[in-house]
Parts: C-alpha cells; structure tokens; sequence
C-alpha cells in the first residue's frame, strides 16, 4: 500500500483524528463493505457486516480475492467511519477515567 492516508471522503467524517492516521490494517470489524471492480468493468459491492451470519467474512474475501485475482483491477475498502468515531470516543473516555 504506497499510500497508507485515509481517502478525503472518510477523513472528512472526522478531520482532527482521521487526517494523521496512517493504515496498514483495518479490522474487519470497521469495514462497511468492498467494492470490486473488474477489467470487464463489472463491478460487485459486498456488504461485510455481520448480523448472525455463520460466514467468516475474512476467508470469503480472501476465497473470491484468490478466485479472481487476475480480473481483479481495483479494490475498494469501505470503512464504517461512525463506528470508528464512535469506539475512539468511547475508549478515550474509559481511558481518561482511569487517569484521574
């Protein structure tokens, strides 16, 4: 990844904490959905979250990721920036409590 900055859009969201952020890895856990595009121009946007699903989110992308990767030209990590918002907020709060 050249670039490890949070694109434009998602820092705008939240632009004191998210401008200085620099990703190797995002959880699972805060991606909203993956958007692939194709060479063929077909494009698949796969939701990720998880309600009661039993399927393992990370072994079924990196099964279609394996599958297609030669026809793969672009893809596409879309964060869930109000549930990063919202856990920063919460564990800085739990942490600033227990300085005190």
């Amino acid at each position: 990844m050249a670039n490890k900055k949070l694109p434009p859009e998602v820092v705008d969201h939240w632009p004191e904490v998210f401008e200085d952020v620099d990703v190797d890895v995002v959880p699972i856990e805060y991606l909203h959905s993956v958007r692939i595009t194709f060479d063929d121009g077909i494009t698949w946007d796969i939701d990720v979250k998880k309600d009661s699903s039993d399927v393992n989110v990370e072994d079924a992308l990196a099964d279609v990721m394996e599958e297609y990767q030669a026809d793969i030209t672009h893809v596409d990590f879309r964060l869930d920036t109000e549930k990063v918002k919202r856990d920063i907020s919460n564990r800085t709060r739990i942490f600033m409590k227990k300085r005190r």
